[in-house]
């Protein structure tokens, strides 16, 4: 029986930051070191990314000063750090939107599956919490029926749309009639924060804001509908690393870590990483072993959890430059929105008219642990 991921949809919030501007209000903070200064011109200059979205509208250099702003004051260009109860609230307020706006898209998608169709849903994010959570947002405002399923996966990281896609597939072929809602939403400019640490200034500048939904179901698609069929699922931990990538909560918010470290880790690890996901099919281990596997597969949906990481990735897989295209071009235009970026880049690859019915995409996401999590997916319509 075949799984599929149907209505592949994304959604970002309308305020949009340019990479350049952010740099300078980062750069001109007070108490930043002399180093410190070089590393944000450097980490923003070198990062790929030309513009971000976020949920917060007063980050913007546009517009009248705020009588009480909370994250950025725009008469004096001090980025404010608010409490975790603060950026919670706010969490609460714009994710829920969001969260309402993907998975409307993607039902919308598909005309043939109504939302009283659904029979689970599946929630994704870590930059937030609140309760009744997101699942719950999502039956309501929704209209799903009332019995409907509900799953969170709450601060994994950025891998966390491929275990859910995981998960989905896993109720599907338990129950051929299942059709599974999976939402994810992030929203990372919550916690963005002036700092003189390393790894926080390299985090401040890759994160941004958005949403990514699907439905998976065993339900043949609508002629002419393009769509991903589900294959296979791998999850693997690099032997180091356990440190290199983490997420705390903090009295101010979530604090990353985001070691320079990490792209040659992934480098180093990533064919072990990626070939038991391949098992089941001999040619593919053989292309790899060859290094040949990007000849074998011909799309990879890679998340661009920074520049460094995708160039890592290409020289170690030795891909071609094209491959890596969908993943540079969602970087480009969206930052890193932690796990719903790899669903922004499969559908920037299901709507390529050069990604033919029978394509195979192999798509990773990596995360705290250090995680790799893949997915092999073929394109259907």
């Amino acid at each position: 029986m075949s799984v599929l991921l149907r209505g592949l949809s994304t959604a970002v919030p309308p305020t949009q930051l340019v990479q350049t501007e952010v740099e300078q209000v980062f750069g001109s903070q007070p108490g930043l070191s002399r180093l410190a200064q070089r590393i944000v011109s450097t980490s923003f200059g070198l990062s790929g990314i030309e513009r971000r979205y976020t949920v917060l509208d007063e980050l913007t250099l546009d517009g009248p000063a705020l009588d009480e702003p909370r994250f950025y004051d725009r008469e004096s260009g001090l980025l404010l750090d608010p409490g975790t109860s603060v950026r919670m609230d706010r969490y609460a307020e714009h994710a829920t939107r969001l969260y309402v706006e993907a998975g409307r898209a993607a039902l919308d998608a598909v005309p043939s599956i109504e939302a009283a169709d659904v029979t689970h849903v599946i929630t994704v994010s870590c930059t937030g919490f609140y309760a009744p959570g997101p699942d719950f947002v999502l039956a309501r405002d929704l209209g799903l029926r009332a019995g409907v399923q509900r799953y969170h996966l709450g601060f994994m990281g950025c891998y966390a749309s491929m275990p859910a896609l995981r998960l989905a597939s896993q109720l599907c072929q338990a129950d051929p009639e299942a059709v599974v809602l999976v939402v994810s939403v992030e929203l990372c400019t919550l916690h963005l924060r002036t700092s003189n640490d390393p790894d926080t200034i390299v985090a401040t500048s890759l994160f941004g804001d958005g949403a990514g939904a699907g439905l998976v179901t065993s339900r043949e698609p609508e002629p002419g509908e393009r769509a991903f069929e589900l294959d296979a699922f791998a999850t693997r931990t690099t032997p180091q690393g356990e440190g290199a990538m983490a997420w705390r909560i903090g009295d101010h918010g979530f604090e990353m870590v985001l070691s320079n470290a990490v792209p040659s880790l992934i480098g180093e690890h990533i064919t072990g990483a990626i070939e038991p996901l391949l098992e089941a099919e001999a040619p593919l281990v053989g292309a790899l072993r060859d290094g040949a596997v990007g000849g074998a597969i011909e799309h990879w949906a890679i998340h661009p959890g920074g520049r460094s990481i995708l160039d890592h990735v290409e020289s170690t897989l030795q891909l071609a430059e094209s491959q890596l295209v969908p993943a540079r071009e969602t970087l480009r235009d969206y930052g890193n929105m932690s796990s719903a970026t790899v669903l922004f880049v499969l559908d920037r690859i299901l709507r390529d008219p050069a990604a033919a019915d029978g394509d195979r995409v192999a798509a990773m996401a990596f995360g705290p642990g250090l995680t790799v999590e893949s997915a092999l997916l073929t394109v259907r319509g």
